[in-house]
């Protein structure tokens, strides 16, 4: 497994986690906390060998940064959370510094 794919792995559980958590409340719902956890778990352990490869300043940036514009979809789609207009540039803004870490990194 490519530490790329390892990667995007580790950033498709980091998603679900984050989902998870949500849906937790604040962990009163405890199933979905659990889940959260074991979602971050998954995302930790592909994170570990993605960073083998790729700097871990990249990786991470990358992770995270994903990570967050995902999620700010899935709260706008299924938590119905609006932003204000300038923090969905932001968050592009984000996005585009998280492609063009990648477009600029060998690994």
């Amino acid at each position: 497994m490519t530490a790329w794919i390892s990667l995007l792995i580790a950033i498709v559980f980091e998603i679900i986690g984050t989902s998870l958590l949500k849906l937790s409340h604040g962990f009163e719902k405890v199933h979905w906390g659990v889940l959260a956890i074991l979602s971050y778990w998954g995302s930790f352990w592909f994170l570990a060998p993605a960073i083998k490869t790729i700097p871990v300043g990249v990786a991470y940036a990358i992770w995270a940064g994903v990570g967050i514009v995902a999620v700010a979809i899935i709260g706008f789609f299924f938590f119905g959370q609006k932003l204000h207009f300038l923090q969905y540039l932001f968050i592009a803004m984000i996005l585009a510094g998280a492609v063009g870490l990648r477009l600029t990194t060998e690994a």
